[in-house]
């Protein structure tokens, strides 16, 4: 990432001591269940990246209930406050995931009284059969395969203090699961993770980060993420090929060279086309940015100054 004026760059070993650390809420095996497949994370990594920025976004959450305190006083009223929701964001392959279920899983343990969620905006893909219909099922994941609109009404209704059923998306099938359904039940603290978070919808004039009060990019060269893309791809194929069912078993009993051609073809005009167009050009949207070199290591965190 270029030198960017809006955000102080913070080199790990200055992050790191941000935060002294304390006693350690996760072990690596927990680590080893929360990590995507082909991700790399370590209790280092959490050390020194992640409790620092728990810790930030702490800060964020005390601003915002104090905030809410004061137009209680303001209008005479009890206020209640509402969900506090993070946004995370960037390339597919890149540790989206990852990163959400641990930052999850650390909030939860580190404010126990606080109920936290995640979902994640694959929910709000359109159905593969209307995909097909529309003509854009190579274009999953760009920015008109989503239900944007009903993305923006959810988080309004979760800012609202309502429970919202959302659909269910499954990697296995690569589609949304039929009837199936996760509800949002009034969390203080919703996490929501997916390559779109920080778009603007086509024909809306709200961002769906307008509901968000703290945002994540996680970031790296694109050179980077194909390598990790084509890794993972391989990595499923090694399991794919027990489950008929899964999506990827027809590449996983077929020809391996031809499988990874395909997966490089994808790459090159699906997900790297999207990432220049409509993911990187989001980036500076972000409250954080924490970019990663070989071997998904975190070298550099950019805090926006304002």
């Amino acid at each position: 990432m270029k030198e960017n004026i809006n955000y102080y760059e913070i080199p790990r070993s200055e992050w790191q001591g941000y935060y002294a650390k304390e006693h350690m809420p996760l072990t690596q095996e927990e680590l080893d269940g929360i990590k995507s497949l082909n991700d790399r994370i370590s209790v280092q990594d959490v050390e020194d990246i992640y409790m620092p920025l728990c810790h930030l976004i702490h800060l964020y959450m005390k601003e915002f209930e104090s905030l809410t305190l004061s137009k209680g006083l303001f209008l005479h009223r009890y206020v209640k406050v509402p969900p506090f929701i993070i946004g995370v964001a960037g390339s597919v392959a890149v540790g989206k995931s990852t990163a959400a279920r641990l930052l999850q899983t650390l909030l939860s343990r580190l404010f126990s009284r606080k109920m936290v969620q995640l979902i994640t905006t694959d929910g709000f893909l359109y159905p593969n059969a209307i995909l097909e219909e529309r003509g854009i099922m190579n274009r999953k994941g760009f920015p008109e395969s989503y239900d944007m609109e009903r993305l923006i009404q959810t988080l309004n209704e979760v800012k609202s203090g309502k429970e919202v059923d959302i659909p269910l998306y499954s990697h296995q099938v690569y589609d949304i699961v039929p009837g199936g359904f996760e509800t949002i039940q009034q969390p203080d603290i919703l996490i929501v993770e997916g390559i779109n978070t920080l778009q603007l919808p086509a024909n809306q004039q709200i961002y769906v980060s307008d509901f968000f009060d703290f945002s994540i990019f996680m970031d790296a060269e694109p050179k980077l993420i194909e390598k990790w893309y084509l890794e993972r791809f391989e990595s499923l194929l090694d399991t794919a090929f027990l489950d008929p069912k899964n999506y990827y078993y027809q590449f996983a009993i077929g020809d391996r060279q031809a499988a990874l051609a395909m997966s490089r073809s994808v790459w090159k005009n699906v997900n790297l086309k999207n990432l220049e167009e409509f993911i990187l050009p989001t980036r500076g949207r972000a409250d954080i940015i924490l970019h990663k070199q070989e071997n998904h290591l975190i070298d550099r965190i950019y805090l926006r100054k304002h």
